[in-house]
């Protein structure tokens, strides 16, 4: 095909990267034959071609981290963080698939054997987001083909540069370019990767928009397998601290570490009401002082833009929304450069809304509810479609307890931030924010099937009541009679 897809990088509006627009019939075509070949190999075989991929990430860390910060945007050191996560997730995979798809066997009687072991789907589509164009993708590749699965990936197309590098250090690791296929393209490339008819299953991260619409799409596939990963809106309630300041720190890096577009960014502040005024006085101070610059800036920012223009002009009008539907402003949200996707941080108290909207803000705007109950505060907690993460700051354990009980999330902190998640943990939602199929160590649950056998060495049967008389045995029994 001749189209191409050009990416620029967020921080200048240059081109950063072109590439033709890949035709996706001849990708999955391509890893649809090559999926039988990598599934007989031993997993011993596979998980050494992996690590020889982390290796391979190691050598060229600088180089990727610079890629990942320049297409998305985000400060240097959170790129380098990335690059470190792709590098982790091997040996984190490597220990999941042991743990979760064991080879398991039970001896029966007479030499009866009950075994449990797990295949690979197939080819698996992986559709990637833009956040964190290394790092999530590679949390579906890895433990795909860890399980012997081939891959056709379609990187975001707003990072489709670190999509391409990360496959190609994927090949030079070892890992056959017919089993891990790339698709460049827009929308219209992954909705035909989404359709394909030859795909065993999607593994998908992104928005909840296209997550139900993926849903729905294959409602009607029970025999295919569908891993949805999608965002939230997310709470933090700050409750009985007498450490404000600490406070305030974890709320400012829960709404605006990635600018804010991380699913896991919490994106309402529930708080009680005496603490209100003290904990915002600091919230908008510590907010203030974050710096908002270019990747490479010096000194490093906290943040960069958000992905591209027509992000942050999605962000500031609904800023102003919420603010002509009766919010109050604690912090204006801001473009320092009028051409550039650069946003300040924005806060709006949104109390005396009557309707609060229950969508997901992707950037750096928090909304504040202010309460005069701990059960008000989960009500509000819970006064969502999404259920990702969650977080209780101060507190007794006992409430955290009863926040724990009661709070919707697939992930629920305490004194924590709501973001940062281990991948040594699984990590989901519920709701609008997954389809019951959580990643991350639980990735493995979604790459292989279980088979349950009963085997015997020897060919043993017996059928012992219900049969008639056998009309030939008597015949026999008369003659010799």
């Amino acid at each position: 095909m001749t189209d191409a897809l050009i990416s620029f990088e967020p921080a200048t509006g240059e081109e950063l990267w072109r590439s033709a627009v890949s035709d996706v019939d001849s990708e999955v075509e391509a890893a649809r034959r090559a999926w039988p070949e990598w599934a007989s190999k031993a997993v011993t075989y596979r998980s050494e071609t992996l690590r020889r991929f982390v290796d391979r990430v190691k050598a060229e860390s600088e180089t990727l981290a610079d890629l990942i910060a320049r297409e998305t945007g985000k400060p240097l050191w959170e790129a380098r963080t990335e690059v470190e996560s792709v590098a982790n997730k091997v040996d984190i995979s490597i220990k999941a698939y042991a743990e979760r798809t064991p080879n398991r066997r039970i001896e029966g009687a007479m030499g009866l054997r009950n075994a449990v072991r797990h295949k690979p789907h197939g080819t698996l589509a992986v559709l990637g987001p833009y956040n964190f164009p290394a790092h999530l993708p590679n949390g579906h590749i890895v433990p795909a083909l860890l399980a012997g699965n081939s891959v056709v990936f379609k990187p975001s197309e707003k990072t489709p540069a670190v999509g391409a590098k990360l496959v190609e250090l994927f090949h030079s690791a070892g890992v056959p370019e017919e089993v891990l296929r790339l698709v460049v393209g827009g929308p219209e490339q992954g909705k035909a990767l989404a359709a394909h008819p030859a795909i065993d299953g999607l593994l998908f991260t992104g928005s909840a928009t296209t997550g139900v619409a993926l849903s729905r799409q294959f409602a009607g596939q029970p025999g295919k397998m569908l891993a949805l990963e999608m965002g939230g809106n997310n709470p933090i309630i700050v409750w009985d601290t007498a450490d404000l300041h600490t406070a305030a720190i974890l709320v400012v890096q829960s709404a605006f570490l990635s600018a804010g577009q991380r699913c896991s960014n919490a994106r309402r502040l529930i708080v009680k009401q005496g603490l209100a005024e003290p904990l915002l006085d600091e919230v908008k101070t510590l907010a203030g002082r974050l710096i908002v610059d270019h990747p490479h800036a010096d000194p490093a920012p906290y943040m960069g833009p958000v992905i591209d223009n027509e992000a942050a002009d999605h962000l500031t009008e609904n800023f102003l929304i919420l603010m002509s539907n009766g919010g109050r402003v604690v912090r204006h949200m801001s473009r320092p450069i009028a051409d550039r996707p650069f946003l300040t941080p924005g806060i709006i108290d949104v109390t005396g809304m009557a309707e609060r909207p229950d969508v997901e803000l992707f950037g750096p705007l928090l909304q504040v509810v202010r309460v005069d109950s701990f059960e008000a505060a989960i009500a509000e907690a819970n006064n969502t479609s999404f259920g990702l993460s969650a977080s209780l700051i101060g507190g007794t354990p006992q409430l955290y307890d009863q926040f724990w009980a009661n709070a919707r999330a697939g992930v629920i902190n305490w004194n924590r931030p709501t973001n940062g998640a281990s991948s040594a943990a699984p990590f989901g939602g519920i709701g609008l924010s997954g389809n019951h199929r959580p990643s991350a160590f639980y990735a493995a649950d979604y790459c292989a099937y279980p088979v349950a056998s009963s085997e015997s060495d020897a060919v043993r049967a017996s059928i012992g009541v219900g049969l008639r008389e056998d009309e030939g045995a008597k015949l026999v029994t008369k003659k010799y009679l």
